[in-house]
């Protein structure tokens, strides 16, 4: 696949936080082509996480900028960014139990567009059940989406989860590890859906994962964050041959 090389959906730059003594992100910069699935990693404790929930507008950098599509987005909380089309997902399920599926994407789209009020009571709407029904399909869950989320195996659940964040027709997708917890038969699907996503939505994605083979199958780029630094940001292949990600972190 060949990205475009104009102004990039998502530019970070010298960014840093630290707690303390301790210096979470120290100075990174990278930036997200339109179109791109771009793959986070490294071991624990390398600034990931931080990193994330920066972008995410959960936690405000000391130092450093982060733009969206040349929007400057550093001081911005997550309902804002959300409405300027960044979509996301968690560690942990954020999927409603006692609603359908079908509802869950709904409100996930009232989300976008109204309040954490409406959110919650707000009641369906027939142009957000159409969008939701074609997320269904795409998602191959529309045997269980007038199904309660709660009453999902895990794994389906996760799907549901992941679709929620496409509701918003997004820019850009923030993805938490997509599959931490699911049944490793499940890693393959979520990886072509993910893939087919892009195609056919046109989005650019940003996942963290440790399962280091769906992120080498998935992502067209990958960066390696060790302690709170970029040590490499290339291809896959480039990543596998690099001898200093092989020492630090994959094992030679």
């Amino acid at each position: 696949m060949t990205l475009s090389i104009h102004q990039p959906v998502l530019k970070v730059t010298d960014l840093k936080k630290a707690y303390g003594a301790i210096q979470a992100v120290g100075g990174v910069s990278f930036e997200v082509r339109p179109g791109e699935i771009f793959g986070v990693i490294g071991p624990n404790g390398s600034g990931k996480t931080t990193l994330f929930n920066s972008m995410l507008g959960q936690i405000t950098p000391d130092t450093g900028k982060i733009e969206l599509n040349g929007q400057d987005v550093t001081h911005l909380g997550p309902l804002e960014l959300n409405r300027l089309g960044v979509g996301r997902t968690f560690q942990t399920l954020q999927v409603f139990g006692k609603m359908t599926v079908r509802d869950n994407l709904i409100v996930a789209a009232q989300e976008h567009q109204g309040t954490m009020f409406s959110r919650m009571f707000a009641p369906s709407d027939s142009n957000l059940g159409d969008k939701a029904d074609a997320l269904i399909d795409q998602f191959h869950i529309k045997h269980v989406a007038d199904k309660k989320a709660g009453e999902l195996s895990y794994g389906q659940q996760k799907l549901v989860d992941i679709a929620m964040a496409f509701m918003s027709e997004p820019d850009l997708v923030l993805l938490d590890e997509p599959c931490a917890g699911v049944n490793p038969s499940l890693v393959g699907g979520i990886s072509t859906l993910l893939k087919d996503l892009n195609k056919t939505r046109k989005g650019s994605f940003v996942v963290i994962e440790h399962n280091m083979d769906f992120v080498m199958d998935l992502c067209h780029r990958i960066m390696v964050m060790v302690e709170g630094k970029v040590m490499a940001i290339g291809t896959p292949e480039e990543i596998r041959a690099n001898k200093q990600v092989l020492d630090a972190y994959l094992g030679s």
